[in-house]
């Protein structure tokens, strides 16, 4: 078998969630435990941190595998969905799995998968977790797929549980309100593991205060310990003053640009001062990682400078708190005229991503290559309706190339709102 045949193979026998949508969960994590029983339990074979949240979970995955890699330590990093490649979702410190031993596990367990008949994402799931316990991992950083609760990543017992932010999304899996999604998200808290939220918030702070009592799991609202003030980008750095309670303090650089990446330091920063007995890690080596992090684990996607004069940035923000999050440091940023190229996914509630963007900017309304999308064409309407005005194009690479060929030297040109039109990127 080929590693083509074998991701053909995952994707054409499996429900897949970003070809088919919520269509493709297969609800509990029976299938999971059925996949780990069959592999020897690796779920149980190394240390971990498991992390969800609605928007940050990938980046703050990244950031706590970038510190770690930094000390010294063996990281594995499960993430999804992947950009370019399927390798992407599965690393050890920082390098893809390779595309033998995706081969491998499809060969040997195509009988366990058959006879289970799971997820694409299950399958993910189990693969990783078999990867880790193969290669020995010190610590793996595990980021949840969607919810908490009932995704199949939940099936391990981390020694932190990390919970980024709650906003509205995935309303028709997770639940209409604040609390309902929290409730979701709370899932992941097990007896006796600290917990961690990145971000408090009135509506939610119960549902994690009275999850974690009723478990005995210590909590921490990091946003409480740490205060974090933006000082703006430096020689193409993001950089940031950081004090705690105490008065203590420091300054921290980021190489991820996105002002919005800074609302997720306060939880990474309370997770790395809660598991300093079991795996310690300097103050140097924890400036060295948030650095890095883009060289370190190879993140994209997230404020990613693919060209200047026009200034071109990639970002993945795909709903309306992530949205509303990147048009802040936008707004940041001088720039003649801002032209965006969108596409979006068609089974999500659009009116409030809509609501969002600028009305003065120019669009190139496009769509990427999945089932999944909406309509170049149905977006451009909706839009109009709500003052977005602009053409649509076949495809991403097609838009880019128009507010290329219109732009002036001194405009921005921004490409956002799906994770798959961001994947079609030739240049990314």
């Amino acid at each position: 078998m080929q590693y083509t045949e074998a991701i053909d193979y995952l994707y054409s026998r499996l429900p897949v969630f970003h070809r088919i949508g919520p269509k493709a969960i297969k609800p509990g994590l029976g299938n999971t435990l059925l996949l780990c029983e069959g592999l020897g339990n690796p779920h149980q074979q190394f240390t971990s941190i498991h992390v969800a949240g609605t928007n940050g979970k990938g980046s703050t995955s990244h950031m706590l595998a970038a510190i770690y890699q930094s000390a010294g330590y063996r990281v594995g990093l499960y993430t999804s969905p992947h950009l370019k490649s399927f390798t992407e979702r599965i690393r050890l410190n920082g390098r893809p799995i390779p595309e033998e031993e995706v081969v491998r596990f499809v060969e040997q367990q195509q009988p366990l998968i058959e006879s289970v008949e799971p997820s694409f994402f299950e399958v993910t799931v189990a693969m990783a977790f078999y990867f880790f316990a193969r290669h020995a991992v010190d610590i793996a950083i595990i980021e949840v797929g969607l919810g908490g609760r009932l995704d199949s990543t939940n099936v391990i017992t981390p020694i932190a549980s990390v919970i980024t932010n709650i906003g509205y999304d995935h309303t028709d899996i997770l639940g209409d309100t604040l609390p309902l999604i929290a409730a979701e998200k709370a899932g992941i808290i097990k007896p006796g593991v600290p917990v961690i939220i990145g971000e408090s918030h009135p509506e939610t702070q119960e549902v994690f205060t009275s999850v974690s009592a009723s478990l005995q799991a210590p909590i921490t609202f990091a946003d409480r310990q740490y205060l974090v003030n933006d000082l703006g980008l430096v020689d193409g750095i993001r950089q940031a003053s950081i004090s705690r309670g105490d008065g203590s303090g420091w300054l921290a650089q980021l190489d991820l640009l996105g002002a919005y990446q800074l609302k997720n330091l306060p939880g990474v920063f309370a997770t790395v001062e809660q598991l300093q007995q079991q795996f310690p890690v300097t103050a140097a080596q924890q400036q060295e990682g948030l650095a890095s992090v883009s060289l370190l684990t190879g993140l994209k996607g997230r404020f990613q400078t693919l060209g200047s004069h026009p200034r071109v940035i990639a970002d993945t923000a795909h709903n309306q708190p992530g949205l509303e999050a990147l048009f802040d440091t936008i707004r940041s940023i001088p720039y003649k005229t801002l032209r965006i190229i969108i596409g979006l996914v068609a089974d999500k509630d659009r009116s409030k991503v809509l609501s969002v963007l600028p009305t003065n900017a120019v669009y190139y309304f496009c769509q990427a290559n999945t089932p999944r999308s909406l309509s170049a064409q149905l977006l451009q309407q909706e839009a109009r309706v709500l003052g977005r005005i602009g053409d649509v194009f076949t495809d991403v690479n097609t838009a880019l190339a128009a507010a290329l060929e219109q732009a002036d030297p001194d405009d921005l040109l921004l490409i956002t709102g799906s994770n798959y039109t961001i994947a079609e990127l030739t240049n990314l």
